[in-house]
């Protein structure tokens, strides 16, 4: 069997106090924390078992993870399985870096995002630059606002010419054209973040070789739709698996859209789907989602 799998435990803390972030910062009870390792611990001893299976694993917390000792090690450690195809992690990327050294880079990949405002950009920029020097594959990305379009102009002057720089539209936020235009120039790609995506009716591969899965094993489509598929612990899940088109009226987050069999992310992001790393520098051969009005309004 090939899989993904969009893990993400109980964990729900964050060093940092985005004004954006629906899990802004927060801090976890000592029994979460607890709680958030040892079903960690369990999800990264069911996938050392799958020695059959060939798997890859997002790791997706509502907070920071890196800067807790079991996701480091977890990422490391999944990183050395040979069943394993691709394991990366969504980061503000505030922990240090020296603990890749025992990981397997061809393996482990991050899914970094720049927060003007909580950290310096000299101590970022510095950060991916480790990543760089140690061989790390990742990509960088920024939330949308105005007050940002500068800095991820900044951004895009001084990474190297290789590393994605992603922007994601605001939650809530219309984009003018000349606006979504500005964007567009730093991202090539911000057009598929622009505006939600149509996808009531529409095939996902979400559900057949995508799942999420949560501290207490419930496994679901993805991470928006709620239903349970099973539970990963006791099998169920399997015979759940299945061709689905997607029960939502829209999807307007990249983890999920990236997935719709109705557009053609999985080339674009041919290697690099977990990572959120394209195939080729600039996809300008790959057509953008034309200008038009938000199926939701925004």
């Amino acid at each position: 069997m090939e899989l993904t799998l969009l893990y993400r435990g109980p964990l729900a803390s964050c060093d940092y106090d985005c004004p954006y972030c629906p899990f802004a910062k927060r801090r976890d009870p000592p029994e979460r924390l607890r709680a958030d390792r040892a079903a960690l611990e369990r999800f990264t001893g069911w996938v050392a078992e799958r020695r059959d299976d060939r798997l890859s694993v997002l790791f997706t917390p509502w907070g920071e993870g890196l800067v807790r000792s079991w996701y480091r090690r977890a990422l490391v450690e999944l990183s050395r399985l040979p069943q394993v195809r691709r394991v990366a992690i969504q980061t503000n990327l505030s922990c240090r870096t020296d603990w890749l050294a025992g990981a397997d880079l061809s393996t482990l990949a991050l899914w970094c995002t720049h927060h003007p405002g909580q950290t310096s950009y000299d101590r970022f920029l510095g950060r991916c630059r480790e990543l760089a020097e140690r061989g790390v594959r990742y990509s960088v990305g920024i939330v949308g606002l105005p007050e940002h379009l500068d800095r991820a102009r900044r951004l895009r002057a001084d990474l190297p010419e290789h590393v994605y720089l992603w922007v994601n539209a605001a939650e809530g936020r219309a984009y003018p054209d000349e606006e979504a235009d500005r964007w567009t120039a730093v991202d090539p790609l911000f057009p598929y973040s622009r505006y939600p995506h149509r996808s009531a009716g529409l095939p996902c591969r979400t559900g057949e070789s995508v799942v999420s899965v949560d501290g207490e094993g419930t496994v679901r489509r993805c991470h928006f739709v709620p239903e349970p598929l099973g539970n990963l612990y006791d099998g169920s899940w399997r015979a759940a698996l299945r061709p689905r088109t997607c029960p939502l009226a829209v999807c307007d987050c990249h983890i999920g859209y990236v997935h719709l069999e109705s557009l053609p992310l999985y080339d674009v992001f041919a290697g690099g789907v977990l990572e959120r790393i394209p195939a080729a520098p600039v996809p300008v051969h790959i057509p953008l989602p034309g200008r038009g009005p938000s199926p939701s309004g925004a």
